[in-house]
Formats: C-alpha cells, structure tokens, sequence
C-alpha cells in the first residue's frame, strides 16, 4: 500500500507548542522594545518551523508498506509480524516507526531500497486475535511534529494451544504390539491376499488357506510409511478440551519432526486429510487455535 497525501495527518508534538509559545512571546517582546533583531531571529525560526512540517509530512508521503497479513503463534508465545518499508522516491526516510497495539518499531529507509521491520507481539491465550489497522508516524526531523497515517490492513493471529502433552503417538502406542511382525518383515503390514502368478517367491504363499482347500494365493503386505497417521480428538478421552488441543499440537509437532508418514487431523466438525510440510502443518494448527471459537 502507498501513502498517499491525503491519508497522512500532522500534528505539533509537545515540545513543537512550547517552541510555538516561545516564537510568539519573542514577537511580541521584539515588537515592544522595536528590536529588530529579536524580530529577524523570531521570523528566522518561525520559517525553520514550516520547513520542519513539510520535511515531517514528506517523510512518509510516498512511502510503500507490504505486511504478511496472517501469522502463526503459540499460547504464551510472541506472534511475528513483519512490515515491508519501500522507498522509491529520490529522498532518504529517516526515523519511520511502525505501531501495532501498544508495540512499535523503528526503521530509515534509504532511497531506492527498502527495510524490514518486526513487530512480536504478546500473545498470552490460544485463539484467533485480530488487529483492524496500524500506524506509522514519524516526528523527523526535529521532533516539532508527529506525522502519522493509519493502514487499515486487518491483522489475523493464529495462536494455537502451547504443544504439550505426555501421551505417545497413536502410532507409537500401536507399534508396541505390532513388534513382533515389524521385525520379521521390516517396516511392512498385511494388507491382503490375491491370487497366486507364477514367479512369485513362495514364501509368500498362504499356506494355510491353500491347506483348507483354497484356490493358490499369495500374501501381500504395503508399507507403513504410506498409510496416514489420523490424530483424532476422540483418542483422547480424559482430559479437557485444552489439554486434548495442547497434546495433538505437541502429535503435530511430533510428526513433522521426525515421523515419515504424513498425518491428518480430526476434530469435532473439522477433519484435515492427511498431507505434510509447512503448509499442512499452519492448516493443523490454525484448525486448533480456532476450534470453539465463532467465526466474526
């Protein structure tokens, strides 16, 4: 977004009103004692002043602002937000400071580049928090004057629940009876019989259904690092709706750390097929900061 002229408001800061009231009480004490060097000096810095509010105004007319509208956070955590500054005018930006809430940031933008700032903003409980706006303001050169301007860009905070939890991986807690087998065939599960072709190695074949007087048929058995690991609110019976949330962040996390097998969520109403990577994972977890809470 580029900031346009009529967006851009501009006030006297404190100190620029008591260098005002100072300039008229030389004016008038010049024209009382008719000295016309308390005049000339007074003139002097009532033109530094107007010069000052331009260069204080100009400092943001122009300027470009790019900012990644939604972010992920966890509970109790901060929430990252990063503002693009670009400057393509032939002038330097000095002192640009950017505000969201009560957090704010300062950054120069040289001319022809452009600066990243950012803003970590507190947040405290699991749930969708939403800024309408943010500010820029400046007060360059001289502190004499605020100029500010409001971008009304809505801010969106996915805070998920804080990962914890001490209970395993469903897939985990399964491979503990499935030991045995995993060790005979690797990482593999049975997954069927189908007819028998020759060339098939018979240690294969299903004896025992070719003993009850089956037709020729051979086990097949598919990988387990290709079938989805389900993390499901209802596994988790016992505990409350935010430790439940907490430990299927903590299975998330989990899950694109080190397991191979991509993973899917199902909660009440809600149900994530299964995938992997960045984009799955900010899908998963916004899923939970969000679950209980109504859309605005």
């Amino acid at each position: 977004m580029k900031i346009e002229r009529r967006r851009i408001y501009i006030l006297p800061t404190r100190f620029g009103l008591m260098l005002v009231a100072l300039l008229v009480a030389m004016l008038v004490a010049g024209l009382n004692y008719n000295s016309n060097l308390a005049l000339a000096f007074a003139f002097f810095m009532v033109s530094m002043v107007l010069v000052a509010m331009h260069h204080c105004h100009r400092n943001l007319l122009g300027l470009t602002v790019d900012v990644k509208v939604e972010v992920d956070a966890f509970a109790g955590a901060d929430a990252i937000f990063y503002f693009m500054l670009r400057n393509e005018s032939a002038v330097d930006r000095r002192d640009i400071e950017v505000r969201l809430g009560t957090v704010e940031a300062m950054q120069s933008v040289a001319t022809g580049s452009y600066e990243e700032v950012m803003l970590a903003v507190s947040v405290a409980n699991r749930g969708v928090s939403r800024w309408s706006q943010f500010e820029l303001r400046t007060t360059y050169p001289f502190g004499w004057f605020r100029a500010w301007t409001y971008v009304h860009s809505p801010l969106t905070a996915f805070v998920a629940p804080s990962p914890h939890g001490s209970r395993p991986l469903p897939a985990a807690a399964a491979a503990v009876g499935e030991s045995a087998r995993s060790e005979s065939r690797g990482d593999e599960d049975f997954a069927g019989l189908r007819s028998y072709s020759p060339g098939i190695p018979l240690k294969h074949m299903a004896w025992k259904t070719l003993a009850r007087g089956g037709e020729a048929a051979v086990r097949v058995y598919s990988d387990l690092g290709t079938r989805p690991e389900w993390l499901e609110w209802s596994s988790l019976d016992g505990l409350d709706t935010e430790a439940r949330l907490s430990q299927l962040c903590r299975w998330i996390a989990e899950c694109e750390s080190g397991h191979p097998r991509p993973y899917g969520l199902r909660l009440p109403e809600t149900d994530i097929p299964p995938g992997r990577g960045a984009a799955h994972r900010s899908r998963c977890q916004r899923a939970l900061a969000s679950h209980g809470i109504p859309a605005p």
